[in-house]
């Protein structure tokens, strides 16, 4: 029996100590092959991550575990997959991305990755996958409806098939809608009077850039811990993480070795001195890119109050002046979060495509 020198092979990726070092060839094909996945699926590039990014996130070994392979053949690289968990005991379930390079799509990379991180989440004792999937807003043909009613994606793109076809269930539909800061802002300083007024004297304002002022770490650490339980999760399970002002000096210093200016825009609770409500806006090295939302958050108990409007039409105003540079905020939204859209639509965002939420119980 002989070798065939042009079979797919597989190797992991590990995060390299330079992204100009030796060591750093398949970690920066994994960038490069995300990106250009995103923009082949999204139609657009509002999603395009730099290298010193990626590489600062794996480079939180603490909080979270990173778990890379490539699908090489005949020297190109095919194709790529992540695997992250957090680090906690008991964790069980694990987000991953197939990414492989649009023309070499259907040359069996995508089969061999998948398999390979449910190999990798098996022994590891994981028992949920789950990952997300782009897809054009005006892709032609039918619909595959989300299971909460809200929503849909393209039922015959490739994308949808392959996971229908590997035991994968949709668990949700998320619209991606982008922001346009070039344009003029009477209409986001308009929203924020209204909301101001709305909002009350129990409800203060408060802005501040990355990192976290020590006087706020344990509340921000509060507020943040609520997205795991108060987000809309459709069929998908969500587990709890913990959060602590410890946890929130590491995260924001993992933000800086990313690269990363953060604005947060959040609101205090006068009585109390608690922040009930906040926004992060968020962006890498290249200001003339797109801006990532990062999470958007309203306590259940305070809501009712316009905090939503306040939070994101004062941190998009400070963005304004903060990065003056960048055209555009792009943020995630799931179908079924009409409230959260309403304010978004008030406030000018529009629908640019849409993301598939696919989970599987291994």
């Amino acid at each position: 029996m002989t070798t065939d020198p042009h079979a797919l092979t597989l190797t992991e990726i590990t995060a390299p100590e330079r992204l100009d070092g030796p060591d750093a060839r398949l970690f920066l094909e994994l960038v490069r092959i995300g990106n250009d996945m995103c923009r082949h699926d999204a139609g657009h590039d509002y999603l395009t991550q730099d290298a010193t990014e990626v590489l600062g996130f794996w480079r939180d070994t603490v909080d979270w575990t990173h778990v890379g392979v490539a699908a090489e053949r005949d020297g190109i690289v095919l194709g790529v997959a992540q695997l992250l968990f957090s680090t906690e005991d008991g964790t069980r379930t694990a987000q991953f991305d197939v990414m492989v390079d649009p023309p070499r799509w259907g040359e069996g990379a995508e089969e061999a990755l998948l398999a390979a991180v449910e190999e990798e989440a098996v022994n590891r004792g994981l028992t949920t996958l789950q990952t997300f999937t782009l897809h054009r807003p005006d892709d032609p043909g039918p619909r595959r409806e989300s299971p909460t009613g809200f929503g849909a994606i393209p039922a015959s793109d490739r994308q949808t098939v392959f996971m229908l076809e590997h035991g994968y269930r949709l668990g949700q539909v998320e619209r991606n809608s982008s922001f346009d800061l070039r344009g003029p802002l009477g209409q986001l300083e308009q929203e924020l009077a209204d909301a101001q007024v709305a909002a009350g004297a129990d409800y203060r304002l408060v802005v501040w850039t990355s990192p976290t002022p020590p006087e706020y770490l344990d509340s921000f650490a509060y507020v943040v811990s609520r997205m795991d339980t108060d987000q809309p999760q459709g069929e998908l399970v969500w587990e709890q993480h913990a959060w602590d002002a410890d946890r929130v000096r590491r995260r924001d210093e993992r933000l800086r070795m990313q690269g990363m200016t953060v604005s947060v825009a959040a609101v205090q609770y006068v009585p109390s001195g608690e922040l009930v409500a906040y926004n992060e806006l968020v962006i890498g090295s290249d200001h003339t890119g797109a801006t990532q939302q990062y999470g958007t958050l309203v306590v259940p108990e305070h809501r009712g109050h316009r905090l939503g409007r306040l939070i994101k039409a004062a941190n998009l105003l400070r963005w304004r002046e903060l990065v003056p540079e960048s055209p555009r905020v792009s943020t995630f939204n799931a179908e079924e979060n009409r409230p959260m859209l309403d304010i978004n639509e008030a406030l000018g965002f529009v629908p640019v495509s849409y993301s598939g939420a696919w989970q599987k119980e291994l």
